[in-house]
């Protein structure tokens, strides 16, 4: 969907032990706590790449198996951006940074509330991917198929036959807006994981520097390098914006004075000190870059930079009045009492404003100071309070009564633009749904989604606070990873009861002790030789022997495999769309038992890998 403002290796589940198990508190009827673990639960569906043993969305199965490969490179793994299969970079980079903010300011509420382990495998998941997508320190990968491709077919993401082409950024094809927010990304999880795996921290804080020194070097934006995202995700606010947020996240992971000094030095010439915005999302950092300089400035940090950075907070005030509606020029609100800023996916807007609203106040009551507006001084109190008053009427305390969270409450939206929660699981019937068939037989249903995409957020009301729950109404029944990062902070605070926060002093995570799973072999493997060659008119056939084997000790059940590069006939297999299953005489494959299949054509050995499969 356009949304302008308005990779083989899994990741090994990283299980913490959580020594900190109080009932979460209930506030104003709403049940902070399960909507949180809700919230978090949405991103293991948006998972690409290979699912991991603990993965308890249940009805999600492997995809993206082959993303990078044409480009030499592995980008298995990551996230899809919302209802869709392409893998957009700059959404998904800022969903990380949001989440691991998130984490940094309220880990101590998500550990009562038993939900810190997932929310820090999140993370990994995504800087995982930011590994791979940085495989030397001048180039990104900044997006995995395309979305003209991608929306003109519905089909689940185990059923993919789209272009899967990577694009990247380089010097010759600058991108600092995605180099930028990726660097961010990755210094803000390497300050989460500092704690639990200080050589994994390093890692993600050497990629982020490097990241940055790429984007300030080879300055440009990456909507102009990789030009198939400007329909979808075309980078309005430029990259002053991404620079400023990337130094931020740098001096907070690092406290070089290099950083402190960029940010000083650059406020003016960038915007940072300029700027005075009503809006906070994916394309435009600003407001999330003035309030995390006020922060610094609030704890003493600032130095000889103060007046600089006072001149930062200022407009971290603007974006705090204009939302409480108590600034020279306010956001809208619907009738109801939603911020509304546009029709398409409005609550974006709302999570990671309500998320500014919730740390700010928070610094606020820390420093023992009131908010300065052009109606007069308002109370830290008044700024957590709209934010959840917005959570609120996203929970369902809104006009019509609905919940705009997938699972939480009983009135919720049904059909969502959601490409693998409308159709049935692959692991229920794994029979191949086409491009357009999917169209014509799970998109045009009048019927509830057949998988319950638990703790999406959707895009939510119009400005009347008037909602239709259709599947063909992208702009306020598609959820995305950006609407729930944010969310998890104000949900974590909320969920941890009131006061008793000084959020000025280094937050320092519950003493947990993280058990890293490293990924088990494969369970199941591909083994080809070649057992013969002719020659007949002066062309050489070859013919190939394949071996799947079971390694694992369970039944193998509902294999795919996508074969590629093959140029002539294919014995022992079946045929089904672009990819292949297993023979109609043979229903599973036991425990330790190997199936061979035989193929011949004038070419080297064809390219097979193992799309999908179960083990019961």
């Amino acid at each position: 969907m356009k949304r302008l403002a308005r990779l083989v290796i899994p990741m090994a589940p990283l299980l913490l032990v959580l020594v900190l198990c109080t009932p979460t508190m209930v506030l104003g009827g709403h049940d902070y706590g399960q909507a949180l673990s809700k919230s978090i639960l949405f991103f293991e569906a948006q998972r690409s790449g290979h699912l991991p043993k603990n993965q308890r969305v249940s009805w999600r199965a492997n995809s993206g198996l082959n993303d990078g490969k044409a480009s030499g490179v592995d980008l298995v793994g990551g996230y899809y951006d919302a209802g869709d299969n392409v893998k957009f970079g700059l959404p998904m980079a800022f969903t990380v940074t949001m989440m691991s903010w998130s984490i940094l300011e309220y880990g101590n509420q998500m550990a009562k509330s038993g939900e810190l382990g997932h929310a820090m495998e999140a993370v990994k998941w995504g800087t995982d991917y930011f590994i791979k997508a940085h495989p030397h320190p001048y180039v990104l990968y900044g997006e995995v198929g395309d979305g003209n491709s991608d929306h003109y077919c519905w089909q689940r993401p185990e059923d993919m036959t789209t272009d899967r082409r990577a694009y990247r950024i380089d010097p010759s094809k600058p991108g600092s807006d995605l180099a930028g927010e990726t660097a961010a990304a990755m210094a803000a999880a390497s300050l989460v994981f500092s704690r639990y795996d200080p050589a994994y921290s390093a890692e993600l804080l050497r990629h982020a520097q490097q990241l940055f020194e790429f984007a300030d070097k080879y300055r440009g934006k990456y909507d102009s390098s990789i030009t198939v995202a400007q329909k979808y995700y075309r980078s309005v606010s430029g990259y002053n914006d991404e620079l400023l947020w990337a130094a931020a996240w740098l001096y907070q992971a690092t406290h070089n004075q290099y950083y402190l000094e960029y940010l000083g030095k650059n406020g003016d010439s960038l915007g940072g000190t300029g700027w005075a915005m009503t809006e906070f999302s994916w394309d435009d950092k600003y407001a999330g870059v003035q309030t995390l300089v006020s922060k610094i400035l609030m704890q003493g940090r600032a130095g000889h930079y103060a007046p600089e950075f006072e001149r930062y907070q200022q407009k971290a005030e603007y974006f705090m009045c204009s939302c409480l509606g108590k600034g020279t020029k306010n956001v809208q609100r619907t009738p109801g009492g939603l911020m509304f800023c546009q029709r398409w996916n409005n609550l974006q807007f709302v999570t990671s404003a309500s998320f500014l609203m919730t740390v700010y106040s928070d610094y606020l009551a820390s420093s023992r100071r009131n908010l300065h507006c052009f109606s007069g001084a308002v109370a830290p109190s008044a700024l957590l309070s709209f934010a959840k008053s917005q959570v609120d009427y996203i929970l369902g305390d809104n006009p019509r009564a609905t919940s705009y969270m997938v699972g939480y409450g009983t009135n919720y939206p049904r059909q969502v633009h959601h490409r693998a929660s409308s159709i049935v699981s692959f692991k229920v019937n794994p029979t191949f749904v086409s491009c357009r068939g999917g169209y014509a037989t799970w998109f045009s249903r009048k019927a509830s989604d057949p998988n319950l995409l638990t703790g999406a957020t959707v895009g939510g009301p119009d400005a009347y606070d008037n909602f239709a729950d259709q599947r063909n109404n992208y702009e306020q029944t598609e959820p995305a990873t950006y609407n729930n990062a944010p969310l998890l902070g104000v949900l974590a605070r909320l969920s941890g009861g009131q006061g008793g926060y000084n959020q000025l002093l280094p937050v320092e995570l519950p003493a947990l002790k993280p058990i890293v799973l490293r990924p088990n072999p494969a369970p199941v493997a591909v083994e080809q030789k070649l057992t013969s060659s002719w020659n007949s008119n002066g062309i050489t056939y070859y013919r190939y022997s394949t071996l799947v084997k079971n390694k694992s000790d369970k039944t193998l059940k509902n294999l795919w495999l996508s074969i590629s590069k093959l140029y002539g006939p294919l014995w022992g297999l079946t045929k089904s769309g672009d990819l292949y299953t297993l023979p109609k005489w043979l229903h599973s494959l036991p425990a330790g038992k190997s199936l061979e299949f035989v193929y011949i054509h004038a070419s080297s050995q064809a390219e097979v890998s193992i799309s999908n499969y179960t083990l019961e």
